[in-house]
C-alpha cells in the first residue's frame, strides 16, 4: 500500500538501551545484563515461547520505566535474530497501537469501506478490539489484533504457544459472524518484515488450527501485515497473506 515508506510507525528515539540477554524466568521476567555490567529482571510483554529468539548471550533492546508501582524496571522492546538478520519486536501491545492510529488515518487499504468506531468493544461478556461500521450502511464488524514473531521457513506462524485464549476469540467472532449480527476478521501482525505469509500453527496448537479454518469457512475474513522494525522504530508495512488451512 505505502511500499518501504511506513508513515504509521511508533518512533524510540534514544530510549532504547542494548543488553544481553541470560535467562527467561517465566513467561513475563528475563534477566539481561545492562552495558553497566548490572543484571536486571525485565519484564516480557510477550508470554509466547520465543524460542529462536530469546538466545542466552544474545542482544536485546530494554526501555526504562519511570512507574514507581513497577516491580520491574525495564521492559524488552525488541530482540535480533540472527538467523535472517533481522530485528523483531517483542511488545504485543505495538499491534494495536498501530493498527489504530491506520484507522485513524484511514489507511487500512484492507478494510477501507470501514470506518473506526470504537477500540476495545465489549459484545456480551467478551471484549474485541475494534469495532468498526461500513461507511456506505449501518453495519458493523468486529476486529480482532494478533502479534505473529515466529518464523519458519519464510512463513509467519501463529501461535508460537498454546493460545485458549485466542482460540475462543476466534470462536465467538465465528458465533457471531454466523449470526449475522457483525461481519468478522482477524488482523495478524508480524512485528518483522522477512515472511511472504501467515498461517497457523498445528504444531504447537491444533486446536487453534483447526479454529482457525472452520472460521475461515465460516466467513470470518483474515488479513495480514508485516513490520519494519529498526532501533530507532517499529512501523506497519504493507499487506502479507494469510493462509487459513492447516496444510
Amino acid at each position: 500500500m505505502r511500499g518501504r515508506e511506513a508513515l504509521i510507525d511508533i518512533q524510540f528515539q534514544d530510549t532504547l538501551v542494548q543488553g544481553v540477554f541470560l535467562e527467561r524466568l517465566n513467561r513475563f521476567v528475563l534477566v539481561c545484563e545492562l552495558p553497566s555490567g548490572s543484571r536486571e529482571k525485565v519484564h516480557l510483554p510477550d508470554p509466547g515461547r520465543l524460542k529462536d529468539l530469546l538466545v542466552p548471550g544474545g542482544p536485546i533492546w530494554l526501555q526504562e520505566s519511570n512507574d514507581p508501582k513497577r516491580k520491574t524496571k525495564w521492559s524488552a522492546v525488541m530482540t535480533h535474530d540472527p538467523t535472517n538478520d533481522i530485528y523483531v519486536s517483542l511488545n504485543t501491545q505495538y499491534p494495536n497501537r498501530l493498527v489504530l492510529e491506520a484507522f485513524q488515518l484511514e489507511m487500512v487499504e484492507e478494510l477501507k469501506d470501514w470506518r473506526l468506531e470504537k477500540a476495545e468493544y465489549k459484545v456480551g461478556g467478551s471484549r474485541f478490539d475494534f469495532l468498526l461500521t461500513h461507511k456506505q450502511n449501518d453495519q458493523k464488524l468486529l476486529l480482532e489484533v494478533k502479534s505473529v514473531t515466529m518464523v519458519e521457513d519464510g512463513m509467519g506462524k501463529f501461535p508460537d504457544a498454546v493460545t485458549a485464549r485466542g482460540a475462543r476469540h476466534v470462536e465467538e467472532l465465528t458465533h457471531l459472524q454466523t449470526k449475522g449480527n457483525y461481519q468478522t476478521a482477524v488482523l495478524f501482525i508480524a512485528q518483522r518484515t522477512d515472511l511472504q505469509g501467515i498461517t497457523s500453527a498445528p504444531e504447537i496448537d491444533p486446536h487453534f488450527a483447526r479454529v482457525m479454518e472452520r472460521a475461515a469457512c465460516q466467513g470470518v475474513r483474515f488479513f495480514g501485515r508485516s513490520c519494519i522494525v529498526t532501533p530507532d522504530r517499529i512501523s506497519l508495512d504493507g499487506p502479507i497473506p494469510v493462509y487459513t488451512k492447516k496444510d
